[in-house]
């Protein structure tokens, strides 16, 4: 049976709630957690966006938790500040933390004030960026010129076992391009038989190590109650990845999703007050082969969720 962990969202809840709640997690099951580096929410409903990578200390200091990290490297991270710390996170906890390097979205990265690139010029970029990290963290001195530039940059701090590197994909393509660099996979819940695509392409392309899978659920004690949940919270997040990738700011995530029906949630989030039927959801997906599933409750108030889902969820899935 795969691992169930727990998705810490940082573009919904404060930093401080967001730590408690992640230790909540741990204490009712859950295996591991995973969460990502926003600058921005999705969408001014959402309110929050903590810094990921100071969190993830707190986080893996009070937790015996193992964490991922969805980073996006290149424009608003120089490589060797993501190196570095990896290398920091990873030696004082190791083991127990990776990071998934991806090609960023507009909306985080447009601060820096540099021209937002095409798809393929940042899938390029990424590149050169996860071949300067390994060189760091393998102890190198890394001089590099490209569409990143590195000068005689160190990172003095050694992790061992060195973090792995793994690659965010969503798509049959991405996945087979990755296969050349990562050290694992995660992707997000679509349908069965795309998702078994993805894992085919990836492994098909000698794609290595673990894949993983991030779940947006909805989950509330009745029908109502947790599609308008996934409505309020998450109806930005049903766009194409042209428009995910490219939409600058959450205003104007929220005057598209204005004109997005309740309904249209059903392809993006798994909504349901019938614990059962989650359960079901989970051992599909397990079913496929992914190591890892991590739940994304996307309400803002964990605390039902992570006490419904350690009683009723957890257990049976270990059982199964």
């Amino acid at each position: 049976m795969s691992r169930i962990g727990f998705h810490a969202s940082h573009e919904q809840i404060s930093p401080g709630q967001l730590l408690s709640d992640v230790q909540q997690a741990e204490q009712v099951g859950f295996e591991m957690a995973m969460c990502s580096d926003h600058l921005e929410p999705w969408s001014p409903n959402q309110g929050h966006s903590g810094l990921a990578i100071a969190w993830l200390g707190a986080a893996l200091a009070t937790t015996g938790l193992e964490f991922g990290c969805v980073h996006a490297p290149g424009q608003r991270y120089h490589p060797a500040i993501t190196a570095q710390a990896v290398a920091t996170l990873g030696q004082m906890f190791p083991g127990r933390f990776w990071i998934a390097l991806g090609s960023g979205e507009n909306c985080n990265e447009h601060v820096t004030g540099d021209p937002w690139p095409d798809k393929e010029t940042r899938t390029r970029r990424l590149e050169e960026c996860v071949s300067v990290i390994r060189r760091l963290l393998d102890g190198e001195t890394v001089n590099h010129h490209g569409l990143i530039d590195v000068h005689e940059a160190r990172v003095w701090e050694r992790a061992n076992p060195i973090p792995r590197l793994i690659a965010p994909a969503v798509s049959v393509e991405s996945a087979a391009r990755v296969a050349a660099w990562a050290d694992g996979m995660v992707t997000l819940n679509q349908p069965i038989d795309t998702l078994r695509r993805v894992i085919d392409a990836y492994r098909g392309a000698g794609g290595r190590g673990p894949i993983s899978l991030q779940v947006h659920l909805s989950w509330a004690e009745t029908e109502d109650e947790a599609r308008a949940l996934a409505h309020d919270q998450w109806r930005t997040n049903v766009f194409g990845a042209g428009v995910a990738w490219d939409t600058w700011n959450p205003d104007a995530f929220e005057d598209m999703a204005r004109f997005v029906p309740p309904e249209a949630l059903d392809d993006h989030v798994r909504i349901s007050s019938d614990l059962g039927r989650h359960r079901e959801w989970l051992a599909a997906y397990a079913a496929l082969g992914f190591d890892d599933i991590y739940c994304h409750h996307v309400g803002q108030d964990q605390r039902p969720f992570l006490d419904a889902f350690g009683e009723h969820v957890l257990p049976q899935l270990k059982e199964a």
